[in-house]
Parts: structure tokens; C-alpha cells; sequence
């Protein structure tokens, strides 16, 4: 069908009905022609690339006996119109930078699976090379319309090098830690949420942790500047058990500055206080950041970074020395909701 057969068409099915008022068939004129002007601009704009190509390839010999009238309509036949396209391609690189934007946040209402791998070097006192993998999966609830719960476990899994004649090195489950957050279940520039973070016995080896029961406060506050991204999360935990204790801070960080086709650079280190420590031994402080892009293999949504730091401030007494330098690779799996 032609475009002036679609116009009469349209017509007549506005007017095929006697309780029509002249407005509202006039109404339908104008829609039906809007429609067609719409698909004339598009059809002459795809017509204009079909024209090129064809140029381009008898330039090149590429075009035998085919004549310009029949490469042309082979080519609008299959041709998606270029306004489509850029529409296509708009749609999809809002849906990269909005789902970017969602793994940035750390109370996002989005269900996430994290591999975490964290290699220390210079650790310990004969210098070794200490490795952190952490299992982080990410769990909204929706408490309400106005509030959601983020359920945060960290479980890591340890490499821990020798730290004394007969001790280490060791491999196993470290203290799986518990973070509840309860945050507001919609955001606009600044996001926030605090809760309770748990402290469970799970290690499955002396130096792989401190099996001790215990519990602490958790915060998160950060906010969207584009094309920044900037917060901080931080909690504090205290745990005992026969004598073992365990009172320690981390500070986490996060500077993201954003790019175009889901890139972005980074800043996210992890301080951290032992404060049953000695002076000396008491703070961990980083400085340090990396890379990464939020693309999809298929349908599913992939972030991947790495970071590279330096400590700057770092024990220096007894078996826990070091680390010097340290490592981060993050391979995050995103499950969006339904409104992203």
C-alpha cells in the first residue's frame, strides 16, 4: 500500500461512522497525514543512504550490470529507517547509563551477584601475596511504596600466605559479614541507607579470621552529580567469644566519573582500623582507583572494573604487616526490575 492508498484509507475509517462530528473527522485528517508526512521524511532520508551506498560501491566497480533504480529499491526493501535507528540506539545507551547509574549505588533497587577478587602484595612478614575473593550478592525487599530493605553478604573466601615458622599458609572461608540497609524506595539525586551489619564465626582456619558472634551499625550516604557519582559506606564491628574479640572500622569511598557507552573511571578504596591494635598497627589507608564498563553480553547486564592502590598507611609490627600494594577485579551480574 502507497502512501496516498494508506491516507484515503485512514480517511475512510474516519468517517465510517454516521455519529462523527465534522471536528473529530478532521482530527483524523491530520493525524493520517502527519503519519504520512512522518513516513515520507523517513523514506526519503533512507532513500538519500541507499543512493550513497550504491555511489560508493560503483565507484569502487562493486555494482556489475545493476542499475541505480533497481539497487535502490532492493535496499529500501530490508533498509530500517535511519530515524529509527538513532531512536534504537538512543533507547539503548539510556538503558546502559541508567543501569550504570543503578550499579553505582549501593542501596539500588536491583538484584546483583558480585565476584570480588582482592590480591595483596608485600603481606606478612615473610612478604607474601595474600588473596581476597568475595561472593557479594545484592537483594532488595520492598518493605512498602516508600521504603526498601537491602539485604549486602559478603562471603569471602581466603588465601592467607605463612605469617610464622608453622603457620600458614591457609585457604578457606573467612567471617562472613551480614548488611541490612534500610533505604527510601525512591531516590532522586541523593541516596542513603543505614542498618545493622552482622558478624558471623565462619572462618575455617586461625588465621583466616576471628570466630567471634557480633553485630555493629552500617551506613551508606552518596549522591549524583553528573557526570559524577560520589558517596561513602562505612560500619563498625564489635564481636567476642571466649575471649577472642574483634572491635574494627572500614570506610569505603567512591568517586565514579562517568563517560560515554558505560564507561567510567573510578576511585573506591577500603580503609580500614583494628582498634584493639597497637598505634603502629592500628590503620590500613589507601589511595589508589581504576577503570571499568557497564556493557550486556546478550540481554544481561555486565559491570566490570579494576582498581589498582597504594598504602599508604599500613602496619608495620608483627605478623600482619603489609600489604604494600594491592589489586581489585569486580565482575558484577545486574538482574534489573521491571522499571528499569
Amino acid at each position: 500500500m502507497n502512501r496516498r492508498e494508506l491516507l484515503a484509507a485512514i480517511g475512510k475509517a474516519a468517517f465510517a461512522s454516521d455519529a462523527l462530528s465534522s471536528w473529530r473527522g478532521a482530527g483524523a485528517f491530520a493525524a493520517a497525514a502527519l503519519f504520512a508526512a512522518s513516513l515520507g521524511a523517513a523514506s526519503a532520508a533512507t532513500r538519500a543512504v541507499c543512493e550513497q551506498q550504491y555511489a560508493a560501491k560503483k565507484a569502487a566497480g562493486q555494482t556489475g550490470a545493476q542499475s541505480k533504480a533497481a539497487y535502490v529499491k532492493a535496499c529500501l526493501a530490508v533498509a530500517i529507517p535511519p530515524v529509527a535507528t538513532a531512536q534504537a540506539e538512543d533507547k539503548s545507551d539510556l538503558s546502559v547509563n541508567k543501569l550504570r547509574e543503578a550499579a553505582e549505588n549501593p542501596v539500588a533497587d536491583l538484584v546483583s551477584v558480585t565476584f570480588q577478587d582482592n590480591p595483596s602484595f608485600n603481606y606478612g612478614p615473610y612478604n607474601g601475596t595474600q588473596n581476597v575473593l568475595n561472593f557479594q550478592p545484592v537483594i532488595p525487599f520492598h518493605l512498602n511504596d516508600e521504603w526498601n530493605l537491602i539485604a549486602r553478604p559478603v562471603v569471602p573466601l581466603v588465601t592467607q600466605p605463612g605469617l610464622a615458622p608453622g603457620v600458614g599458609p591457609e585457604t578457606g572461608l573467612g567471617n562472613i559479614e551480614q548488611q541490612l540497609f534500610l533505604s527510601p524506595a525512591h531516590i532522586d539525586k541523593l541516596f542513603w541507607g543505614v542498618g545493622p551489619v552482622f558478624y558471623f564465626p565462619t572462618a575455617t582456619g586461625k588465621t583466616l579470621g576471628v570466630n567471634a558472634w557480633g553485630a555493629g551499625p552500617d551506613v551508606v550516604v552518596g549522591t549524583f552529580l553528573e557526570p559524577w557519582v560520589l558517596g561513602v559506606l562505612a560500619n563498625n564491628v564489635w564481636a567476642w567469644r571466649n575471649g577472642q574479640q574483634v572491635n574494627q572500622m572500614t570506610v569505603q569511598y567512591f568517586i565514579n566519573y562517568n563517560m560515554a557507552d558505560g564507561w567510567y573511571l573510578c576511585s573506591q578504596p577500603i580503609i580500614a582500623a583494628d582498634w584493639l591494635a597497637p598505634p603502629h598497627d592500628k590503620w590500613t589507608v589507601p589511595f589508589g582507583g581504576g577503570f571499568g564498563r557497564l556493557f550486556k553480553a546478550g540481554k544481561l547486564p555486565i559491570n566490570f572494573q579494576i582498581q589498582a592502590f597504594y598504602n599508604a598507611v599500613r602496619p608495620t609490627v608483627g605478623p600482619l604487616t603489609g600489604p604494600v600494594w594491592s589489586l581489585r577485579f569486580e565482575l558484577k551480574f545486574l538482574f534489573p526490575v521491571a522499571k528499569l
